[in-house]
């Protein structure tokens, strides 16, 4: 059984996989803060100095001045303003994966595009029939190519 995982785990998609995961989490955390520290602030500015970060509802009736001041007082709060970031978030890493998986597509089907067109049939010099490009003699007039 042991054996098995270890080759279960050591395969070249479950690796792949991994690393995959890794750098999502690191670009995940830039991203998280490139809303955070980059668009929100001016977005928040040109709708009149809003922090979005600080944005809630007040279940439990009480009037608490931030965010952090109500979840410090233990309050039932309902953080739509840390929701919207959290969608921007999902939408700028939408948008990058998007512009990723195109690109690759495009060097992808490039790749294809170059295989396909490689040719797989020579001319011989001696009788000029068509043969395999991996031909050796051709079959047609027995010439040593």
């Amino acid at each position: 059984m042991l054996k098995e995982f270890k080759d279960f785990a050591l395969r070249g998609n479950v690796l792949d996989m991994a690393v995959g995961i890794v750098i999502g989490v690191a670009f995940g955390s830039i991203i998280t803060s490139l809303v955070n520290d980059i668009l929100m602030p001016p977005l928040g500015l040109l709708l009149g100095g809003m922090d979005f970060s600080n944005l809630f509802i007040d279940l439990s009736g009480d009037n608490f001045a931030s965010l952090a001041e109500a979840q410090q007082a233990g309050a039932a709060t309902i953080n739509y303003g840390l929701f919207i970031n959290a969608i921007l978030n999902f939408l700028i890493v939408a948008v990058a994966m998007f512009l990723l998986v195109r690109s690759f597509s495009g060097v992808v089907k490039q790749k294809k595009e170059e295989i396909e067109e490689a040719p797989t049939t020579k001319e011989c010099p001696y009788c000029v029939s068509e043969i395999p490009i991996a031909a050796s003699r051709c079959p047609h007039c027995t010439s040593q190519l």
